[in-house]
């Protein structure tokens, strides 16, 4: 596999949406799913973080696609780990479609490696791996923050409670699912002109019976601003999602 990991993924019938296009979540989750397989391969499984008193935390994803993958196509998903600048891990990701020739869709991760004793960020010197770094290939620099305008009015979408459905081996709502949160505060019309980007930064984790409302904005140079609220106010994640260019 050499620096660069490869996984290949077939696009079944509960991976796709209703236009038969597959859901962002089945894309993240497969992302995800890569990133953990590779540092697998050099020794560094979940357990094995765990043993040490560490996790891997996501902060920020930045997803762009020129096209979604369709209901019977074979994709397959490149990813590397790019380094650390400062206390922040880059994973970048390419998606390429049934021809190999050109991405259909590319990503820039950031993470933090945590400390699950003392519950705070370590230092990228703290990691006791050796993690190969693939220099030669990027995607672009470490992912920006979803920072809201200030002055960006957003109206309540919907609440939604965290059930046990969605809470995966960790115990909290998995990153994944985050993006269909943010596309049920979207309406059928707005989804019928498609998307190009999501961008999202997490910033608590959400776990059972968590209670959380979905606000957004009004489309503004063709992006939308969506956050979940805890009942006090503070941000389980704020995201940015654009539209297809095509449509602004």
């Amino acid at each position: 596999m050499g620096v660069q990991w490869r996984e290949k993924h077939y696009i079944h019938s509960d991976n796709c949406d209703y236009k038969k296009q597959c859901k962002l979540s089945a894309l993240l989750e497969w992302m995800q799913r890569a990133g953990d397989a590779q540092l697998g391969h050099y020794g560094v499984s979940l357990d094995e973080m765990i043993r040490q008193g560490m996790a891997w935390m996501l902060v920020t994803i930045d997803l762009e696609w020129k096209r979604l993958p369709l209901y019977g196509e074979t994709i397959e998903i490149v990813t590397w780990n790019r380094g650390a600048t400062g206390v922040q891990w880059q994973r970048d990701f390419r998606i390429y479609g049934p021809d190999d020739a050109e991405w259909i869709a590319q990503a820039r991760t950031s993470w933090v490696l945590v400390d699950l004793n003392k519950r705070r960020i370590l230092r990228a010197s703290a990691c006791p791996y050796d993690l190969p770094v693939h220099p030669d290939d990027c995607v672009g620099g470490m992912p920006r923050k979803v920072e809201v305008p200030a002055d960006l009015k957003r109206e309540h979408a919907y609440d939604m409670t965290v059930r046990l459905s969605s809470i995966d081996m960790n115990g909290h709502l998995n990153n994944a699912r985050f993006v269909d949160i943010c596309l049920d505060a979207m309406s059928p019309e707005e989804l019928e002109r498609g998307l190009s980007r999501f961008r999202i930064t997490y910033h608590r984790e959400a776990v059972l019976n968590d209670k959380m409302a979905v606000i957004r904005s009004a489309w503004q140079d063709g992006n939308c601003f969506i956050s979940g609220l805890a009942d006090g106010g503070t941000a389980y994640f704020d995201a940015m999602i654009a539209a297809d260019r095509d449509e602004v």
